[in-house]
């Protein structure tokens, strides 16, 4: 079975436009092209589609995410990773919705929401447990009464300055920056004290310590979650290699 570049642009909610973008980059060849030029795509580049709208959607830019799916040695197994995360995604949204709900009925029937309730599915610490083994119960309770004491304009500034400072890597990753160049280098600078204004933040003074940001950095590339903010784990790998440069660590060392 094959479908026209049409139908699939339909059926995946793109554009023939699209398609033809991403056959340029080679990141999408189509099964075959006929005669009057027509593209025609066969199961396997469907799926192989699936999966490049799936990884953007994650935030992926499209160069990482034609290294990622040509780096695939078992698709089915790729695809499972891929469902494990968009199935972590699907339950946070369906705990923010009906916490959206419950305020909705609670409004309008003039009746209060229980804190917990009203924030189900916001909670900032989903990565708790990991920071309480590595760092200390002590830094998570500080931070995350930090966190709560924030009004909700403060939590949009901060995650907007989070976003910023993640889309600056972002971008010098895909420029193919140098880890140890100013541009790296500055945006380590900005990664740090970041990291710094974090009550809880283990470390003297206003810096973290050198082990903990060490560990972050590590953390960045380890959890597909903390790498989807630096575009995947390319991105991730060059903010570590930029953070261990800022650190003064030398290559090939711990």
């Amino acid at each position: 079975m094959e479908s026209s570049i049409q139908q699939v642009a339909r059926a995946a909610g793109t554009t023939s436009r699209t398609l033809r973008h991403y056959d340029a980059l080679g990141l999408l060849r189509p099964s075959r092209t006929d005669a009057g030029g027509r593209r025609w795509y066969d199961d396997d580049t469907l799926v192989r589609l699936q999966q490049i709208l799936l990884l953007r959607d994650l935030g992926l830019p499209l160069e990482q995410i034609g290294r990622v799916l040509d780096a695939q040695v078992d698709e089915v197994s790729a695809l499972r990773e891929h469902l494990g995360r968009l199935q972590v995604v699907q339950e946070r949204l369906r705990r923010q919705a009906a916490a959206v709900e419950r305020t909705i009925t609670a409004r309008e029937e003039g009746a209060a929401v229980s804190l917990p309730e009203m924030f189900d599915g916001f909670d900032h610490t989903e990565h708790r447990e990991e920071v309480q083994r590595r760092w200390g119960a002590d830094a998570d309770r500080t931070s995350d009464a930090w966190w709560r004491a924030m009004s909700p304009a403060e939590r949009d500034a901060w995650k907007r300055a989070a976003a910023d400072l993640a889309a600056g890597w972002r971008a010098a990753a895909d420029d193919g920056a140098d880890p140890a160049g100013d541009r790296a280098q500055e945006l380590a600078v900005r990664q740090v004290a970041w990291v710094s204004a974090i009550p809880g933040t283990p470390g003297t003074g206003a810096e973290p310590s050198r082990d903990y940001l060490l560990g972050l950095a590590d953390m960045y590339v380890a959890d597909p979650r903390f790498a989807a903010n630096y575009g995947g784990e390319p991105g991730a790998r060059f903010v570590r290699s930029a953070l261990r440069v800022w650190a003064g660590v030398r290559p090939g060392t711990a």
